[in-house]
């Protein structure tokens, strides 16, 4: 077991369990009643070599926690999402040990993933920001505000979506999530003339108009897609976070900057909408300038979302979890909020921020939510 593990965190007393993290970055978790065990990512689940890779480590992990430890597993956790290769898997390996199955939302393992490396048990407000999670309406989640103490989570708010023309392709095409944006902003006439260069544009002039293949979702990740997008920092990507990263690195060679004026709007049913920062940055004819404000404007409008959320739960305890907290710059920028009000910020330390912590996300979350399955 031991030559697989990466990392070994010491956890509070609880009931051991195993844990087969998500499908990018995946790592699993074996934890004994007071550590927790996370291996070497196997990468993506997306080739047979990863899948079998995923397969050999739980087993051997599980072996190994077995034989080490002289525990037993008390239940198999895995990602809400039933069709990866992970939850597949977690449903086999419950079946032949007679063990509960425990589904665990993929931004709740985020924000637990969080609490775990700093073994935190007291309830936070988790701003959980990423590419893509299965949420529980079945749609694509990942600009999540989360009310979150152990296994309970609530979510308080979320991002308001944006359409993904094409499905999956739009995470791979900024200028798609792009015109998105300007066609959410009534603006979709510019898409053909501002996208020429895509053959596709109008097109998806058409999915957009018509609503076809064209899933919504609340990610942060393809917000920051939209925004590289509109300013021409990047179109088309061809590898992974490219659109963030010219965004990020745009930003800081420009210079600090303050926030939009009116940049977002906090609605009623807990949405925050960034449709007003899209709107500017449709217009800005300085690409380092647009995102500079882009940065600026995120940090601040996603501490006025706290803000509210702090006075009607009266948590001052924040969570930032999700692989947009990869972004140095964003993240700076709310540890500086954080502390200006006196808010405890909770970060990534020795994990990274992305999918590879779910895993013991998922450990935190099962841990704590033993006491409601019956056993074995």
């Amino acid at each position: 077991m031991l030559h697989r593990i990466e990392h070994g965190l010491p956890l509070p007393p609880g009931p051991p369990v195993l844990a087969l993290g998500a499908w990018f970055k995946n790592t699993v978790c074996a934890a004994s009643a007071t550590q927790a065990f996370l291996s070497y990512t196997v990468g993506d689940l997306d080739s047979p070599e990863a899948c079998r890779a995923h397969e050999d480590t739980a087993r051997a992990l599980l072996t190994g926690l077995q034989q080490q430890t002289g525990q037993q597993p008390q239940g198999i956790a895995h990602d809400l999402h039933p069709d990866f290769y992970s939850s597949r898997l977690a449903a086999t390996l419950a079946q032949e040990m007679g063990l509960p199955l425990l589904a665990v939302q993929h931004h709740h393992a985020h924000i637990a993933a969080i609490c775990a490396e700093h073994g935190w048990q007291g309830p936070v407000l988790g701003l959980a920001l990423d590419g893509v999670g299965w949420g529980h309406d079945g749609t694509a989640w990942g600009g999540e505000l989360l009310q979150v103490h152990g296994s309970h989570c609530q979510r308080l708010g979320h991002l308001h979506p944006l359409a993904l023309p094409g499905g999956d392709r739009a995470a791979q095409e900024p200028w798609r999530m792009a015109a998105a944006a300007l066609h959410a902003l009534g603006r979709g006439r510019d898409i053909p003339v501002r996208f020429a260069q895509h053959s596709a544009a109008a097109g998806v002039v058409q999915l957009l108009v018509r609503g076809v293949r064209c899933p919504a979702s609340s990610s942060m990740g393809r917000l920051f897609d939209a925004a590289a997008g509109l300013l021409g920092l990047c179109h088309v990507m061809h590898t992974e976070a490219e659109a963030a990263i010219a965004l990020e690195q745009a930003a800081k060679a420009y210079g600090p900057c303050a926030p939009l004026a009116q940049g977002w709007l906090l609605q009623a049913n807990g949405q925050l909408s960034l449709l007003p920062l899209l709107a500017a940055l449709a217009d800005e004819p300085d690409a380092g300038r647009g995102a500079a404000y882009f940065h600026a404007t995120v940090a601040a409008a996603l501490c006025a979302w706290l803000e509210q959320a702090i006075a009607s739960t009266g948590i001052t305890t924040v969570a930032l979890g999700g692989g947009c907290w990869f972004n140095q710059y964003l993240l700076t920028a709310m540890r500086q909020h954080c502390a200006a009000r006196g808010w405890r910020c909770l970060e990534a330390q020795t994990l990274r921020p992305g999918d590879s912590a779910i895993a013991l996300g998922q450990t935190w979350v099962a841990r704590a939510g033993l006491q409601d399955y019956p056993k074995g």
